[in-house]
């Protein structure tokens, strides 16, 4: 019983010191082509009632509560969610350069309080756009503990293929 405790206090020691080693920070870029004109698919990112219609975390539950509040779209625009799959937070909208730009912050509130960035770059040429969908933000100890088991950018940016393969079925006609 004493070499089972020691060997488990070993392992748990060995993975608080691995965690401790990860990166404090996160950051995950994905892209993809549309065949859309970049002001049709700007249009389905800048409005965040639009942007929830190929959003991959609000598609994860179907009984996700989502608020909006501000204007409906732009500079201010909020969108607020609860749901015990993908947990609770906000996105507000920070910065537009229309067709090109969007900017947004993350408010996560559960399982994890934190706040991250993410932005939306848009070029455009031969009626077909590029996206590219960045997210950055901190990654807490307990996070970065779970990151030892899992590996978070490779989930994430699976997440972001997702929602980036919905964008282009809603925009390409």
């Amino acid at each position: 019983m004493k070499w089972i405790a020691i060997v488990l206090a070993v392992l748990v020691v060995a993975v608080l010191g691995i965690a401790w080693t990860r990166p404090a920070s996160v950051q995950i870029s994905r892209s993809a082509r549309i065949d859309a004109p970049p002001e049709q698919v700007y249009a389905l990112i800048v409005d965040l009632h639009a942007f929830n219609r190929w959003n991959p975390w609000a598609k994860m539950d179907p009984d996700i509560v989502l608020r909006y509040e501000g204007p409906e779209s732009g500079v201010g625009a909020v969108s607020a969610w609860e749901s015990r799959k993908v947990g609770t937070g906000r996105m507000t909208i920070t910065e537009t350069e229309a067709p090109n730009r969007i900017a947004i912050r993350l408010d996560f509130i559960e399982p994890f309080a934190s706040t991250s960035f993410a932005s939306f770059s848009l070029t455009g040429g031969s009626g077909a756009t590029e996206v590219v969908w960045e997210m950055h933000g901190p990654v807490s100890f307990p996070q970065r503990v779970i990151g030892v088991f899992v590996d978070m950018e490779r989930m994430m940016g699976r997440t972001f293929e997702d929602g980036l393969t919905d964008l282009r079925r809603i925009a390409e006609p």
